[in-house]
């Protein structure tokens, strides 16, 4: 792919498959470097496996497992694998709003986010990896579920989402189909797609999840 040269990129969701946003795999050997996408496009990386650095101008982030960055529309940068790495990127167009300023760099870690109640029985919590406010056109959360943790309904909306299971697994419905999910699945969910999750094993489930938002659905 463009601007990852030496990487071993898998492309899982894309705008052929109906999608407005782009999320794909990155294996990167130790010392490869991948520089910015295209003008207008954002970024968001999360580190997998092993570690890299990122660098904007003079700033340098080291990255390892579990760490990520979303670096705005129009920010030069290079990811360099500081070893052999392995990446799960999304990229999206990004949707400006009058009279809101341009999104900054963002870099964190999940386990340094506040893990947020999102069920009365307390088995269902999320942790919010972007600022929640109206510079930013996107939101990228972990949610980890107990055991026997289930969304508390069935969603349905017009924004679209990109899934990674980090852990764990269960049962994920999709429209009116179930699907068995683990670890290592991917799921693109459609505008107005009724969706729900529940997790199932003995051991805590957690996913990573994409969606559009804070803008409003008709083109500009």
């Amino acid at each position: 792919m463009p601007g990852w040269p030496g990487a071993r990129i898998v492309v899982v969701i894309s705008p052929q498959m109906g999608a407005q946003f782009s999320q794909f795999f990155a294996g990167m050997p130790e010392g490869a470097i991948a520089r910015a996408p295209a003008q207008g496009v954002e970024r968001f990386v999360f580190v997998l496996e092993g570690a890299v650095s990122l660098s904007v101008g003079e700033e340098v982030h080291q990255l390892e497992e579990e760490a990520y960055a979303l670096t705005p529309a129009g920010m030069a940068h290079e990811i360099k694998a500081e070893t052999a790495a392995r990446l799960v990127v999304l990229e999206k167009v990004f949707v400006p709003l009058a009279g809101a300023v341009h999104p900054e760099l963002v870099v964190g870690t999940v386990d340094a986010q506040p893990k947020r109640a999102m069920s009365e029985d307390g088995l269902l919590g999320v942790r919010k990896l972007i600022p929640v406010d109206e510079r930013f056109d996107c939101e990228v959360n972990v949610m980890e579920f107990q055991p026997g943790g289930s969304l508390p309904y069935v969603e349905t909306h017009f924004v679209e989402h990109g899934l990674l299971m980090l852990a764990g697994g269960g049962v994920y419905r999709l429209d009116d189909a179930w699907y068995p999910v683990a670890e290592g699945d991917v799921i693109w969910m459609g505008p107005y797609c009724p969706q729900w999750f529940g997790a199932l094993g003995a051991a805590p489930s957690r996913y990573l999840i994409y969606k559009n938002w804070n803008r409003d659905p008709l083109p500009g």
